[in-house]
């Protein structure tokens, strides 16, 4: 399918990548804990810029705004990417930037390439290329991580589920439609920079997160 996209559309879909790749560089996490006076989130707990160690500076308002707003950056530049496009391009063109924007998150230039593990963005980035796959991905990462009480549990379930969803939604096919493929590219980026975390799932080391006191 991308083959039969004229000239401007591919260079189209070059800029709206790099607008992708550029917004999941801004690094939320990093950005409001040190506004906070929270200190360096990189040298804090696992290092990563994301919510969950956000969290681990004690500073919950903290974590669900970065949560929040690395989620919007997410489904933002997928919504650029569609007002962006021509009808006939969008599928292709919102595909590749939903993607570009996890990596950008996952490996930003700005910080060495050591950035966070594409959750939150990636379901935001889901929820605008297809709502109803990123509302089963939210419900899915909620539902495993009350059952279990582990937040990666849920975060795996949901980057599992999606591109199922996806697939049967579409079926696996770029002259569909490629948002299986660009779900499954995600999917497997998030479940790869969680593979410390599917470590310790298998050992049952893996923290659970404490019950709230009655």
């Amino acid at each position: 399918m991308m083959q039969d996209m004229p000239s401007y559309a591919l260079w189209l879909m070059a800029a709206m990548a790099f607008m992708g790749y550029a917004l999941g560089n801004v690094p939320f996490g990093l950005i409001l804990t040190n506004l906070a006076g929270a200190g360096d989130l990189r040298k804090i707990g696992s290092g990563n810029i994301g919510a969950t160690n956000v969290l681990r500076t004690g500073r919950k308002d903290l974590a669900a705004a970065t949560l929040a707003l690395d989620a919007a950056k997410g489904f933002l530049a997928v919504l650029i990417a569609w007002v962006m496009t021509p009808p006939d391009f969008a599928a292709n063109i919102t595909a590749v930037t939903a993607l570009a924007v996890v990596v950008g998150h996952c490996f930003p230039i700005f910080l060495g390439f050591k950035g966070g593990k594409g959750v939150a963005t990636g379901l935001g980035a889901m929820l605008a290329l297809s709502p109803i796959t990123g509302l089963l991905g939210c419900a899915a990462w909620l539902g495993v991580a009350k059952l279990t009480r582990i937040s990666s549990a849920g975060a795996l379930a949901a980057f599992v589920v999606m591109p199922v969803v996806m697939l049967g939604l579409y079926g696996f096919s770029f002259h569909t439609s490629p948002k299986p493929m660009a779900a499954l590219l995600i999917g497997l980026l998030v479940l790869a920079r969680h593979h410390a975390n599917i470590t310790r799932l298998l050992n049952g080391t893996e923290p659970r997160v404490a019950r709230k006191p009655k």
